[in-house]
């Protein structure tokens, strides 16, 4: 999770550079990781060039194999989704470490935001809902950081609550 949450929209990087952004992950583990996504068409080699008798891999994240469907999430057990929930809120807030750790920081300024609200929608008026949240996204990935854009990672937890209150 954190290897595809350090690649996405960061356009390629080679193994060397993830473990750079990375430093608390062990070699092992990132080769490891890296193999497995790969074969698993999540990522995918885009660039291989000769390095000191080696080859060294630039990878970059298959958008259209990266998330996690309908499927896959109704096939995960309850301790899959608390374990994947767990590396998601993990990075999370090792991303928010990594930018408040710069020395150029300035939330305020730059929209930092973290909010939660509550909602009170029907299945149908939910699923429109979600299905809005991730066109919004989606119109605006795939953009270069050219012309002064600067990377902004969005991460959306949705989840009911049952003992939240009533009406």
């Amino acid at each position: 999770m954190r290897i595809l949450q350090t690649l996405v929209g960061a356009g390629e990087l080679t193994t060397a550079q993830l473990r750079e952004r990375l430093p608390d992950v062990s070699p092992a583990s990132m080769y490891r990781h890296m193999a497995t996504l790969t074969e698993a068409g999540v990522l995918e080699v885009s660039q291989e060039k000769r390095v000191r008798g080696t080859v060294e891999r630039s990878y970059r994240v298959r958008q259209d194999e990266a998330l996690v469907d309908e499927d896959a999430r109704a096939a995960m057990t309850k301790d899959d989704h608390r374990q994947a929930f767990t590396v998601f809120t993990g990075a999370l807030m090792a991303d928010f470490d990594r930018y408040l750790s710069r020395d150029d920081t300035e939330p305020v300024r730059e929209g930092v935001l973290y909010r939660q609200g509550a909602v009170w929608l029907t299945d149908e008026e939910f699923t429109d809902l979600v299905a809005e949240l991730e066109a919004v996204v989606a119109r605006r990935t795939g953009r270069r950081p050219d012309d002064g854009r600067v990377r902004h990672l969005i991460s959306l937890v949705v989840m009911p609550d049952k003992e939240g209150g009533t009406a």
